[in-house]
């Protein structure tokens, strides 16, 4: 049976339990089983090739020793089993980060995990499904990368507000762009499920990687933050199928919980999707300088990302629109980006690339930190031929990047090699200054075509619909600052 067929199987015997309501709830709980069996997998291999191997948790909650035996426990005495012994072990382990790292992984995965299932019977088929995946075989292994984003597909269908999967071909680009090599420190601060990081892992593996001391160095490269429970656990398993044996340094928290100057800026690559549309909870934002505060997540992220960076360290950042023409306080955080960093690219991509998530229009930036910008180069990604709009079932292909690929050039001698063409042109910082620092430029190449077919005249209408949505979301969150804000004055006007 494919793996495919196995993730199908599951999720239908998870829906005649009746304590599992919806796919969020399908999905955290294959999260954590997933999580277990990929985990003793390792365990295993770490076994074979370490002399000094231990486990990190009691060898009874290992896979092998409860799970394992499709005629093992079942019914009321695996549910027993697993809410009265397994769960509550794991999540009060006691284990150190630097004497057990292992077990503190376990106990972070476990730390907001929960059973949803009450059929004990219903638990062991699930269970027993699951032992027909070998995560020891390097082709199934392989073979579940593709699983693994239809399940993060589903995620995202069951409904995560301000929570997008990236496309695979979005990702290796920027990947691709910002070439990380190896003992480069490399982060996504808004890590989800953990695609930016899998890819920048892979990339370096494939082409800096040349021995166990190199892997060893990789391993340790890799830096993640992830708020929410269910993309956390996912993330570590996905760290775990790529060979991060230890995934420590994907946390469980929210990057935006602490003063922006306390961060250190010691990070070389930042390659992110952070959440927009969304805004963030009361007092977030007074980690941030106080002309820069905010509550909408995207803008946050973009002053963060700019703190961590190291000297010539560059970033690859997906952003709407939104960021792009917005006034007030976004106006203020790109003239800083603009004075501490070379935003030497914005690839503007079509309609739809988000499709059927999300509708907003979406760009990549691309920075470098330490010289301030002197022009940004734009290019303005086309449908492929005969393409009117992406979707679930055709979606953006990494080939058609080929042409950025082709035109790129090197950041060294100033993309010397680069020039206008139909979709590339650059505006210099004087005439950005000019614009009030608005980068919402449209390419001066191209005329405005008006389209009659209904389909596109349907995705247009839809998509301006969602553009309006967003900047409603925008506006709320303007004012809800702004009333925050009034309400504070007058209450230390009072004090005095």
């Amino acid at each position: 049976m494919s793996i495919s067929s196995v993730i199908k199987s599951i999720q239908d015997i998870m829906r005649k339990d009746a304590g599992v309501d919806g796919d969020a709830q399908r999905l955290g709980q294959m999260s954590w089983l997933l999580f277990l069996k990929v985990f003793d997998a390792q365990e295993e291999e770490l076994e074979f090739e370490l002399d000094d191997y231990r486990e990190p948790i009691p060898a009874k909650y290992l896979w092998r020793n409860w799970a394992a035996d499709n005629q093992g426990i079942t019914g009321d005495e695996l549910l027993e089993f697993i809410n009265d012994d397994l769960f509550p072990t794991l999540k009060n382990l006691t284990a150190p980060k630097d004497t057990n790292p292992r077990g503190f992984v376990v106990k972070e995965a476990f730390s907001d995990a929960f059973n949803y299932m009450k059929n004990g019977t219903l638990l062991r088929q699930v269970i027993n499904k699951l032992n027909e995946i070998d995560f020891t075989d390097s082709k199934e292994r392989h073979l579940f990368g593709d699983i693994y984003e239809q399940i993060l597909r589903d995620l995202q269908s069951a409904g995560n507000a301000g929570e997008f999967y990236t496309p695979r071909a979005v990702t290796r680009f920027i990947v691709n762009r910002l070439n990380p090599k190896l003992g480069e420190q490399i982060m996504d601060p808004a890590c989800g499920t953990g695609g930016f990081l899998a890819c920048s892992f892979d990339h370096v593996k494939e082409n800096y990687v040349t021995s166990a001391a190199d892997h060893q160095t990789l391993q340790k490269q890799i830096h993640g933050v992830e708020k929410k429970q269910l993309p956390h656990l996912l993330c570590i398993t996905n760290m775990m199928l790529h060979g991060i044996e230890v995934p420590v340094q994907i946390k469980h928290g929210n990057t935006l919980n602490k003063p922006l100057s306390s961060w250190d800026s010691n990070i070389n690559v930042i390659a992110t999707n952070p959440p927009f549309g969304g805004t963030e909870e009361d007092g977030i934002e007074k980690n941030f300088p106080a002309e820069m505060q905010t509550r909408e997540t995207a803008d946050l992220f973009l002053q963060l990302i700019v703190e961590v960076l190291d000297k010539e360290g560059r970033a690859g950042v997906v952003l709407p629109d939104g960021t792009l023409f917005g006034e007030g306080v976004k106006t203020k955080i790109k003239k800083m980006l603009t004075e501490e960093c070379n935003l030497h690219t914005i690839v503007r991509l079509p309609n739809g690339v988000f499709n059927p998530y999300t509708g907003i229009k979406t760009n990549i930036l691309f920075f470098t930190k330490g010289q301030p910008t002197k022009e940004v180069w734009f290019y303005e990604h086309p449908y492929p031929e005969g393409v009117k709009n992406y979707s679930k079932t055709k979606p953006m292909k990494f080939e058609e990047f080929q042409q950025e690929i082709d035109w790129w050039g090197n950041e060294a001698d100033g993309f010397a090699s680069r020039i206008e063409t139909k979709q590339a042109w650059k505006v210099s910082i004087e005439d950005i200054i000019e614009r009030n620092f608005n980068l919402d430029i449209k390419n001066p190449y191209q005329d405005e075509v008006v389209s009659h077919d209904p389909e596109e005249l349907l995705a247009n209408y839809q998509q301006q619909q969602l553009e309006i949505k967003a900047l409603r979301d925008q506006l709320k969150s303007i004012l809800g600052d702004a009333l925050s804000s009034t309400i504070q004055g007058k209450k230390q006007g009072g004090e005095q």
